[in-house]
C-alpha cells in the first residue's frame, strides 16, 4: 500500500460498476445510520462521522486495491525492511512513502472517538488501523494489485493511533471545560458550603478517572452534541 505510487502511478478512474457498488453501500449506510438517529441510539455528529468513515475507507480501498492494474504477485515478509533500506542506502523517496503511509489512516483514527462518542484507547485504534491495513494488503496479494508487506500495516496502524490521540486530547479538554462550567453553575445555585465542597471533590475525581468513565458516570453537555 504505497501512497506515493497510488497518486502518481497506479490510481485510475473508477469504473461504472465500482461507482455503482460504492453508491449502494453508501446508501445502505445512510439508511441504517438515519434509523439509529431516529431511535436516538446515536447523535447527528456520530452519524456524520460514520458516513464520513465509510466514504473515506471506500476511497482508500478503491485507490489501493480495486482501481489498480493487476501485475505479478509481490510480497516482502521482512519487517522494517523499508527502514533498513532508508538508513543503508539513504533512500529518501522510500522515507517519503513511509511517512505518507502513516498519514493514510490518520483521518480514520480521528473519526473513531467521534463515532464512539468517547475517548478510545490507543491500542484499540492501533489494532483497528492494523486490521484495515491487513485487509488491504491481503487483497493486494490475492488480486495481485500491489506489494504485500508488514511495514505498511505497522505504518498505517501508527497513523490511525496518532489520529485518535489527537482527537482524544481535544475531547478531554472540552470535557474539562464542561465540568468546570457545570461545577461553577451549581456552586452559584447552592448556598450550602458542604454541597460546594462535594461538587469540587467530584470535579477533581472526574479529571483522575479519565474521559470514558467521566462520560458514563456523569451528565453534562457533551462537546460534540
Amino acid at each position: 500500500m504505497d501512497i506515493y505510487q497510488i497518486w502518481t502511478t497506479y490510481n485510475k478512474k473508477w469504473s461504472k460498476y465500482e461507482i455503482l457498488a460504492f453508491s449502494v453501500l453508501l446508501l445502505l449506510t445512510v439508511i441504517v445510520v438515519a434509523g439509529c438517529v431516529c431511535r436516538k441510539k446515536i447523535n447527528i455528529i456520530q452519524a456524520m462521522a460514520i458516513v464520513t468513515m465509510v466514504i473515506f475507507l471506500g476511497i482508500v480501498f478503491g485507490s489501493t486495491v480495486f482501481t489498480r492494474t493487476s501485475t505479478i504477485r509481490q510480497y516482502e515478509l521482512i519487517p522494517f525492511w523499508s527502514w533498513k533500506a532508508i538508513f543503508k542506502y539513504k533512500d529518501w523517496e522510500l522515507l517519503k512513502e513511509n511517512l505518507l503511509n502513516c498519514i493514510l489512516l490518520l483521518p480514520a483514527g480521528a473519526l473513531l472517538p467521534i463515532i464512539a462518542n468517547h475517548k478510545v484507547k490507543w491500542y484499540r485504534t492501533l489494532l483497528f488501523g492494523v486490521l484495515v491495513s491487513a485487509v488491504i494488503e491481503t487483497s493486494q496479494l490475492v488480486f495481485m494489485r500491489g506489494l504485500f508487506e508488514w511495514d505498511d500495516m505497522i505504518h498505517n496502524g501508527l497513523g490511525c493511533m496518532i489520529g485518535s490521540m489527537i482527537i482524544n486530547l481535544f475531547m478531554k479538554n472540552k470535557i474539562r471545560d464542561c465540568i468546570i462550567i457545570n461545577v461553577r453553575r451549581k456552586q452559584e445555585v447552592s448556598t450550602d458550603p458542604l454541597d460546594r465542597i462535594y461538587m469540587v471533590s467530584n470535579s477533581q475525581a472526574l479529571f483522575r478517572d479519565g474521559l470514558s468513565e467521566t462520560h458514563q458516570r456523569f451528565s453534562f453537555p457533551y462537546p460534540f452534541e
